[in-house]
């Protein structure tokens, strides 16, 4: 459930219509449902709740400040990748000792500011990168503790190839066998350094309970013959990956996944660590663009919108699907998977922005209701992986940023300008 509704035909995020969001601040614009991330955040926080859990949001799938700060006041823990989301979780006053390090490459930078700072652990993906973390510890004098990201082999069924981490080929873990040879080495090799956790993540989106299976019994095996050989372990870290609705009734619920994991954790005794970041924020923002043009050319049918690739790059990376849909209209939201260009009103177009690629669309051979010229346009399901996978391609300043509670909202990022992008060169 999410808190974006249409009422006698106007969308509504919670109780703001969001024609007023737009009038105030403009499109492109990101708007987001406080009500929908505490909702999305404590509905795997409890559903978790038989076992010790710190749910650590997955920063990657939407950093801005006022989000971390919300998720923060909601208990969470963080999920980070590189020293800037470190960075951007401190400066909201997140504890480092709730922090989480995953990635594949680390920099000793990055490693020392982390270990400095105190986090809860790294998440350690190659032989190479415990070595660099135990001569950073060392130079420190400190001890850092480190889980091992493991790669089962497992097809997680992610939809897509760049979306799949757990597999046998993929650049993230390490494998099991080589992961309990290093760990049998630790004591004598890298004595700067101390196991804390074993740690998985198979990609994202994952639809169903399977792979998490799967992956967690590999992965307790290891434990089993650590625990043999006199090792032991504190956390059980099972990456994130939960999936969303994009279109409706194709994923589990949050209950689900825990219906399946938590027999296997509690078998474990460890404590669990979990890393959402699409299920939590994904279908908690919209992307509001306003069409420009209409254009018929070789017999198709073009609405030209603000947005482009640019500031949702997800169609034209992943071939993902986003219901579009106009933020006024008289047919129902629930007819967007079943009309067809015959449908009364309705007709089938390519979605696409002003950038200059073929591949700047958000959506080909969609069928919508009529639109004109200056009508606007909801991009649903859009607060993860969009706005933090945005860029300045063709010189386009990025979105505005909106969060609604209630009958109030906010900006919580302003529009770039050209001035913004100019700030940090030198002709």
């Amino acid at each position: 459930m999410n808190f974006f509704e249409y009422r006698d035909g106007r969308l509504f995020a919670e109780d703001v219509p969001v024609e007023r969001i737009a009038r105030e601040v403009g499109t492109p614009c990101y708007v987001y449902s406080e009500a929908t991330l505490k909702r999305h955040f404590g509905l795997v926080r409890d559903a978790f709740s038989e076992v010790d859990n710190l749910v650590c949001y997955s920063v990657k799938a939407n950093s801005n400040l006022a989000i971390l700060k919300l998720l923060k006041e909601q208990g969470a823990g963080f999920d980070i990748v590189s020293g800037g989301e470190l960075c951007r979780v401190l400066a909201v006053g997140a504890g480092p000792a709730r922090v989480v390090y995953a990635g594949v490459g680390k920099t000793r930078d990055e490693i020392e500011y982390a270990l400095k700072s105190g986090i809860l652990m790294f998440n350690v993906e190659s032989e190479a990168e415990l070595a660099a973390i135990d001569a950073v510890a060392r130079s420190l004098r400190r001890k850092a503790p480190v889980s091992f990201r493991l790669n089962p082999n497992v097809d997680a069924k992610t939809g897509h190839r760049y979306t799949t981490t757990g597999k046998k080929g993929n650049k993230f873990g390490i494998d099991i066998p080589t992961a309990g040879k290093i760990i049998g080495r630790m004591n004598d090799a890298y004595r700067n350094v101390q196991l804390v956790g074993l740690d998985m993540h198979l990609g994202s989106p994952i639809n169903t309970v399977d792979p998490y299976v799967a992956g967690l019994k590999r992965v307790l095996a290891l434990l089993a013959k650590l625990r043999k050989n006199g090792r032991d372990v504190e956390y059980l870290d099972i990456g994130g990956g939960f999936g969303i609705e994009y279109r409706g009734g194709e994923t589990a619920a949050p209950a689900d996944y825990a219906a399946a994991i938590l027999p296997l954790v509690k078998k474990s005794g460890c404590k669990l660590i979990m890393e959402p970041g699409r299920l939590i924020v994904g279908n908690s923002g919209i992307l509001l663009t306003r069409v420009v043009y209409l254009k018929k050319s070789g017999g198709k049918n073009f609405v030209i919108i603000d947005a482009a690739m640019n500031d949702l790059i997800r169609p034209a990376l992943y071939d993902s699907f986003h219901r579009i849909w106009p933020v006024r209209t008289s047919v129902p939201l629930s007819q967007c998977l079943t009309a067809t260009a015959r449908t009364r009103g309705c007709f089938e177009a390519d979605v696409v922005g002003p950038v200059c690629e073929s591949g700047d669309f958000l959506a080909k051979g969609r069928v919508l209701p009529k639109v004109q010229q200056d009508d606007l346009l909801a991009v649903f399901s859009a607060g993860a992986y969009g706005m933090s996978m945005s860029s300045n391609y063709n010189s386009r300043g990025r979105a505005a940023e909106v969060l609604v509670a209630g009958s109030r909202f906010r900006a919580v990022r302003w529009r770039e300008t050209s001035e913004d992008l100019l700030r940090t060169e030198r002709p």
